[in-house]
């Protein structure tokens, strides 16, 4: 059977086994006028007044948007923020947009104008938040568990903190969206680190779909109510990046009912674990390089039987990601090596990239179907794959000559938007 894949900007169909099963999203009804559900939400915030009420003329703003890494709908999501940030009476030059970069690299002015749309781009100062550069940082206080929180002077000292983004399944904090505008998106890189340290990882609460208990999404929450932002605006999406829920008003009780709507959404059950398993990254922009296409290996993993074959494509039209992470994961040439280095408290920048495909590919073999080369692919630990279909059907054939019969092949074409829950 074919099956198309979201793979970049075009997609690919790939020729798959007829007895593969194939996972889609649930059905979710987008929302019929998305533009006018956000400013409903803006009027009638959930635990929250109104943002028109909580802004004063001479208020200044910060708003804080996701990068292009994510697929926010930040042309629906801005103008009516701006809309009314402006009926309030503020000047635009109290007005900062602020792209949540986290540890990754600065936007382009293209990238600026495809976000937020030409004028707003031209007109509004934008910054890029850069965890790196300690002059713009600023504390904001302590963790219980004790992890001192610098963040965006910008964001911080504002009158009026706006968080947006959106809601999925996030690969490690369970889900993203809500207090992850702050941590990671604009806190400072000693910050992000600690919170993605081997050891807040390897919790085995830190996964897909995982909330309550999760030391990692309790302290990005945690971090985020420091700075004490006054409205969150969030949306769920469906495969197609259609709006199928937003949620606005105070952090928590917006953020949890968006969660609940990501729930029904994502949380995929399957009968078994399976010998193959086909997966992506949704494509552009999510699976512009390694570091952000792991998500979808991940995935993978979810569903696959230990020893198994892990099939992903990922365009990764940019390559492997930041230095910090190719630098780690270059650095032996095997990755039980490097996670040994990690678990005796080796840290570097974005470790938590590299640990998260050591603990895949302990599992099981993964194939990346890629733009990059064999070698590059190979240096990153991960077994070659020219053709999707090609490398599924290779796979099926040593399957059926060790074992005398066909292997189990499962399919999700939507990556963290099916995560898998054995039944």
């Amino acid at each position: 059977m074919k099956v198309h894949l979201p793979y970049g900007k075009n997609g690919l169909d790939v020729d798959l086994p007829d007895h593969a099963d194939v996972f889609l999203p649930p059905s979710v009804d987008p929302l019929a006028d998305p533009e006018a559900a956000i400013h409903r939400a803006l009027v009638e915030p959930i635990g929250s007044p109104p943002l028109r009420d909580l802004i004063r003329p001479f208020d200044s703003v910060a708003i804080v948007i996701s990068d292009i890494t994510r697929p926010v709908p930040n042309r629906l999501l801005v103008p009516p923020l701006l809309d009314t940030i402006g009926e309030a009476g503020v000047a635009r030059e109290n007005v900062v947009i602020i792209v949540g970069t986290g540890l990754h690299r600065a936007s382009t002015p293209e990238e600026r104008s495809m976000m937020l749309g030409e004028e707003i781009a031209r007109t509004y100062r934008i910054i890029d938040h850069d965890a790196r550069d300690e002059s713009t940082l600023e504390y904001a206080g302590k963790t219980a568990r004790g992890a001192d929180i610098r963040v965006n002077r910008d964001y911080l000292n504002a009158d009026i903190k706006i968080l947006t983004g959106f809601i999925e399944p996030h690969i490690f904090c369970g889900y993203s969206g809500g207090g992850k505008a702050v941590l990671p998106g604009v806190s400072g890189a000693k910050t992000i680190i600690q919170h993605h340290s081997y050891a807040m990882l390897a919790h085995p609460r830190s996964s897909w779909c995982q909330a309550q208990g999760s030391p990692t999404f309790d302290e990005s929450r945690e971090a985020a109510l420091l700075t004490k932002p006054d409205l969150l605006l969030n949306v769920t999406l469906d495969e197609k990046k259609q709006v199928t829920g937003v949620f606005a008003g105070e952090m928590v009780a917006a953020h949890d009912a968006g969660i609940a709507q990501v729930a029904r959404q994502s949380l995929t059950p399957i009968d078994r674990l399976y010998d193959i398993v086909v997966t992506t990254n949704m494509g552009w922009a999510a699976d512009i390089n390694l570091y952000q296409g792991m998500k979808g290996m991940s995935i993978g993993s979810e569903a696959v039987k230990p020893g198994g074959a892990v099939v992903l494509a990922a365009e990764c039209a940019e390559a492997l990601g930041n230095d910090e992470f190719v630098e780690l994961l270059f650095s032996d040439s095997s990755i039980q090596r490097i996670m040994e280095r990690l678990a005796n408290g080796y840290q570097v920048d974005d470790q938590w990239g590299v640990q998260c495909i050591g603990r895949i590919v302990e599992k099981a073999q993964v194939w990346l179907h890629s733009s990059m080369s064999r070698e590059m692919t190979e240096r990153a630990h991960l077994r070659y794959s020219d053709d999707v279909g090609e490398t599924v059907a290779s796979l099926a054939a040593e399957f059926e000559s060790k074992n005398g019969g066909e292997p189990s092949i499962a399919v999700f074409p939507y990556g963290q938007l099916t995560v898998p829950r054995l039944r």
